[in-house]
């Protein structure tokens, strides 16, 4: 059996954590942050959780749980 290609793209966005949970970054970040207030602009900096309905596209893109 060939091995499977991890995606690239999903491989820069998306962090596996030791329990299994699939974190992604906040949209927005990159540019008008200026007028924001500085705990807007810190809540940017966290990682959440995917939503579920798109967890199991996104498994299929990370095979080897990168």
């Amino acid at each position: 059996m060939p091995k499977i290609k991890t995606h690239k793209g999903a491989q820069r966005r998306f962090h596996i954590t030791g329990s299994g949970k699939i974190m992604r970054a906040k949209g927005g970040k990159s540019h008008l942050r200026c007028k924001k207030a500085k705990r807007t602009k810190r809540l940017y900096d966290e990682m959440m959780p995917v939503n579920p309905s798109d967890r199991v596209r996104i498994r299929r893109l990370l095979p080897y749980g990168v």
